[in-house]
């Protein structure tokens, strides 16, 4: 599919991060739409790109994407692209008393938000002539790094979810993109100290994107990038060596 060109394009946690760089990459001929919970980042992208709207939503809120959808079906019918962007990922220590809020917020954020996002979003997606859905998971969802449990988890049921939404999806004109990078230069990064950047190849949001969209226009659903496509690789055929690789004591 072309998303390069001339389509209407939802993106949550679009005033950072991955969600930013898409933006950025697509906002000269695309009108772009970009949701988020903070108005002055929204309000700064608003600024620095062209052909922005801006609307604030708690996607982790039922009830504000249900109000999201009532005004983007009214102001954009011919949206045709929405990506799932908007996540969150935490240290957790599971040996540790901790409330249920704090030990489900990535659920929250990381799948239900995409999972009700992507169905509530449908019907004006199937209206149009081609349109996608584009879930952004992890290469953690192939191989959980243990000190990212709930995180891990949440993009690993992710991509289970993507499968099934695109067979269920197979006789429409909506087409469902799984995009899993590894770890890339976002607030993610802060998350790990300084000698630990060192061991973690990083890339950057512009590579995910560009890297991304080169797939997207050739027709591949499931796209690793960095080391995506290798965590992919090895869960499938040396398991064990994987999550050993990626859990050194």
């Amino acid at each position: 599919m072309e998303i390069n060109n001339k389509n209407t394009i939802l993106i949550t946690g679009g005033a950072s991060g991955i969600g930013y760089e898409f933006a950025k990459q697509l906002c000269d001929t695309n009108t772009i739409i970009i949701v988020g919970r903070n108005k002055e980042k929204l309000e700064k992208v608003k600024k620095e790109l062209k052909n922005i709207h801006i609307f604030e939503c708690d996607v982790s809120n039922p009830n504000e994407i249900e109000a999201l959808y009532e005004k983007i079906s009214v102001q954009f019918p011919n949206l045709n692209v929405l990506i799932n962007n908007a996540g969150i990922m935490k240290k957790i220590d599971l040996q540790k008393e901790l409330d249920y809020k704090s030990l489900t917020e990535e659920i929250t954020i990381n799948l239900n938000a995409p999972i009700y996002m992507s169905t509530k979003f449908l019907p004006l997606l199937k209206k149009q002539k081609n349109s996608s859905i584009i879930n952004i998971s992890s290469a953690l969802g192939f191989v959980p790094m243990s000190i990212f449990p709930v995180y891990c988890a949440s993009k690993a049921a992710l991509q289970s979810f993507n499968k099934s939404l695109r067979i269920q999806l197979k006789n429409t004109n909506v087409s469902i993109f799984d995009i899993a990078p590894s770890f890339t230069n976002t607030a993610i990064v802060d998350l790990f100290s300084k000698e630990e950047q060192k061991n973690i190849k990083i890339i950057t949001t512009l590579e995910v994107v560009e890297n991304s969209l080169k797939e997207i226009f050739k027709g591949n659903k499931e796209i690793g990038v960095g080391q995506g496509n290798a965590l992919k690789f090895l869960s499938r055929f040396l398991p064990n060596f994987a999550l050993n690789m990626l859990n050194k004591s």
